[in-house]
């Protein structure tokens, strides 16, 4: 991993275990996009990506960029647009019919052979690909590794205890001198129960930099 980091923690909590046996199911995801309960989603894109955009490409071109989790972020057409390629995973099929209508790009669709019930919706420029499919059944060998990581609202949203499985995912996908740009939450986690999740900083360390 590149070495370089921005650590955004604000307060320290003590009390960090107790959102560990939180659990959101699949299905809950799915229905905050049929009820249109997407809070979370930025339609001008997010401030702290347009804040390290340079350090985060570091003038690169051609950049293959991963997107976990990705919704309908709009920064996949922004980076699509600059000429590099993006993929993401998803498992609303809705959010990413929406990102193609919204964006104005035509795509096709094909299933995912090795996940029963899961696809692959890629525009017809060919440089955006998004799986539709549980982000820990992502077909890795069909994805390949990845020079950027954008992880704006995947690692707060996955489960605590799905967290290092999570970690090891994303290391296995990215190239030797890779960026990856992890964006989270700070709060007490006793007043909320998630997700968004609150991670410490220490645990992003153990889990990033083992």
């Amino acid at each position: 991993m590149d070495d370089t980091r921005t650590l955004l923690d604000i307060e320290k909590h003590p009390n960090t275990e107790v959102q560990k046996n939180q659990v959101r199911t699949l299905e809950e995801w799915q229905k905050k996009w049929v009820d249109r309960n997407i809070t979370f989603h930025q339609e001008q894109g997010h401030q702290l990506l347009k804040k390290y955009l340079d350090t985060f490409l570091k003038g690169e071109s051609g950049l293959r960029i991963f997107f976990p989790l990705c919704g309908k972020a709009v920064e996949m057409k922004w980076f699509a647009d600059q000429g590099h390629s993006v993929v993401g995973v998803e498992i609303s099929e809705l959010a990413i019919r929406d990102f193609f209508t919204e964006q104005n790009l035509s795509y096709s669709e094909e299933p995912i052979m090795e996940i029963p019930g899961a696809k692959v919706f890629k525009s017809s420029s060919g440089n955006i690909s998004l799986y539709c499919c549980n982000i820990f059944d992502l077909p890795r060998a069909n994805v390949g590794k990845f020079d950027r990581i954008w992880d704006r609202a995947s690692f707060v949203a996955v489960n605590p205890g799905d967290r290092e499985r999570y970690a090891d995912i994303m290391m296995s996908l990215a190239r030797k001198g890779f960026r990856y740009l992890l964006s989270v939450v700070s709060y007490d986690p006793t007043k909320h129960a998630g997700p968004p999740f609150y991670v410490p900083e220490a645990e992003v360390k153990s889990l990033f930099e083992k």
